[in-house]
């Protein structure tokens, strides 16, 4: 006996018929990326990085939008919030498994609002200074410090941004006292540290790069475990007095949690794409990123792993929003 079909059958495949063909279409209209940074710091400049040989390999078109504020949460709400169709994605740094444990009231849940696409890339920061400050080195520098507790500061992207981290990070491991002084990106920090606004800042790579090289910043310690081929000559936090200090970054595309499973394994195929046409990587490792090509699924769970030790660490440390 043939059995007719009920609403629910019918609902279902008109459901799944539809996010075929706009799987298949997709996309037909500009792709909106949300930094939530301000323009010209670390996560600005990966997403700018990418978007070329990604729209390519998507046979569309996508365009960076800058929405910096609330510690990069303000962009990352924004994008938990729009439509879930594709067309508003999200770049963050590894402040998105940060922030839930540094920020008292999220507007957003990280794991339930959002559905992540993939890994970009990691890179090391780097410890600068303005040209004002007399340490020559990280020794001199932990002893000026510590010299004068509270004198210092340094510049951040922001509360909950890689800047802010990695500059807690050191202050619990060489324990100083450094006032933190947080800006609306990384750019802006960056302006203000080469002007002698804040003594100090732990910009991305790629973004100290040129203004160490022509002298306007001066390079103390990069924060990784080895060398940085772009500047070789600086040895590493470990190497030069804090052995027991390491970190790194990542950058994430996301979209909003209920898009289309179709859809996002569209995007994340041409994120790898991108992210393996040579272009693309050698432009990454001359500015100091190492491309990072990832399924949905494994950057999910690296989410999902490095949120707990996050909190931990900011528990322990007493770390807070500013």
């Amino acid at each position: 006996m043939q059995r007719r079909p009920t609403l629910l059958s019918l609902a279902l495949a008109l459901t799944l018929a539809a996010s075929t063909t706009s799987a298949q279409t997709y996309p037909d209209r500009p792709i909106k990326l949300i930094v939530p940074y301000a323009a010209g710091g670390s996560a600005d400049i990966a997403a700018r990085m990418i978007t070329d040989e990604w729209a390519k390999a998507l046979g569309g078109t996508v365009i960076v939008d800058n929405k910096g504020g609330a510690g990069g949460n303000l962009g990352v709400d924004v994008v938990a919030k729009s439509a879930p169709d594709g067309y508003t994605l999200g770049l963050q740094t590894v402040s998105l498994a940060i922030n839930p444990s540094l920020t008292a009231k999220m507007p957003y849940d990280t794991l339930k609002d959002l559905a992540p696409i993939g890994m970009v890339a990691s890179s090391q920061h780097v410890l600068v200074v303005n040209d004002k400050l007399p340490a020559k080195d990280l020794k001199a520098l932990i002893a000026l410090l510590k010299a004068e507790p509270g004198k210092h500061n340094y510049g951040s992207a922001g509360s909950g941004s890689t800047f802010h981290m990695s500059a807690e990070l050191f202050k619990a491991v060489a324990g100083v006292s450094i006032l933190h002084i947080p800006y609306r990106g990384g750019g802006p920090a960056l302006v203000d540290t080469i002007s002698g606004q804040v003594d100090m800042s732990f910009p991305v790579l790629s973004a100290a790069l040129p203004h160490v090289q022509s002298g306007k910043l001066r390079a103390l310690g990069v924060t990784g475990s080895k060398r940085s081929v772009l500047m070789p000559n600086v040895p590493t936090i470990a190497e030069a007095g804090l052995p027991k200090y390491s970190f790194e970054t990542w950058f994430m595309v996301f979209a909003p949690a209920a898009t289309p499973k179709a859809v996002i394994d569209k995007l994340n195929t041409a994120l790898n794409q991108a992210l393996n046409a040579p272009a693309l990587k050698d432009r990454m490792a001359r500015d100091g990123f190492d491309p990072t090509p990832s399924t949905p699924a494994q950057a999910k769970a690296r989410l999902e792993q490095e949120m707990p030790l996050w909190a931990k660490l900011i528990k322990e440390r007493g770390i807070k929003a500013d």
